[in-house]
């Protein structure tokens, strides 16, 4: 059991409820209404925005030259890789990279953003690399599980492009770096105490994770 699953472990109920949420299910099944991915794409633009910052942060609250370079790496991924493709998919449902740079964040996307910068810039790193993980090995596991047997069958899917970017070897391989990291730095930092106050961290995130979801799915019913 590495650092993220003792963490997960610790909060099963906000983990649950941010991996199976309804807006999930029907991401995975084609059955969620487009007016809610639309909303969803125009937010999570707005929120990777924010995350590139915090992984800035990353780099500057980052100790040794190691843990400076698994920063670097975490910002070079979201600012050159996670946000093109966000880009393009938003693309394919007429969006524009001026539409979404116009669009205001809705209240889920300050509190869940604007939570895990306080925690960097309050925190230590591994205090931020905590409240970045849902979303980062989250995002990860939820599009692995969405996967179909017939990979095929994601061509005439609604929400196939989604799945495809998510469970692709390139952000696969983002989550897996990020929970090495998150790994390394639990062994280095995390004492008996210090535990259980990351673990709360690590649920607040999966609550406003879920809360992330909920923005989207309200505004589609």
């Amino acid at each position: 059991m590495d650092f993220f699953d003792r963490l997960r472990l610790g909060a099963a109920e906000e983990w649950t409820a941010y991996v199976d949420h309804p807006f999930v299910r029907a991401l995975g099944d084609g059955a969620l209404p487009a007016t809610a991915f639309r909303s969803y794409l125009e937010q999570d633009y707005l929120f990777l925005i924010q995350f590139a910052r915090a992984s800035a942060l990353a780099v500057y609250k980052s100790r040794t030259l190691e843990d400076m370079h698994a920063g670097l790496g975490f910002l070079h991924a979201i600012l050159d890789v996670e946000m093109e493709l966000h880009i393009q998919i938003c693309s394919r449902w007429g969006m524009t990279r001026k539409d979404l740079e116009s669009a205001r964040e809705h209240a889920a996307t300050l509190a869940y953003t604007r939570f895990v910068l306080d925690c960097g810039q309050s925190g230590d790193l591994l205090d931020l690399q905590v409240a970045l993980s849902p979303c980062m090995i989250g995002y990860a596991e939820i599009a692995r599980s969405l996967m179909p047997p017939d990979e095929r069958s994601l061509d005439r899917h609604p929400y196939g492009a989604w799945i495809t970017e998510y469970a692709g070897e390139a952000y696969q391989s983002v989550a897996t770096n990020a929970r090495l990291q998150l790994d390394r730095l639990g062994q280095r930092y995390a004492t008996p105490h210090r535990q259980r106050e990351l673990t709360a961290i690590f649920a607040k995130a999966c609550r406003l994770e879920a809360d992330f979801w909920q923005m989207g799915w309200t505004r589609g019913s």
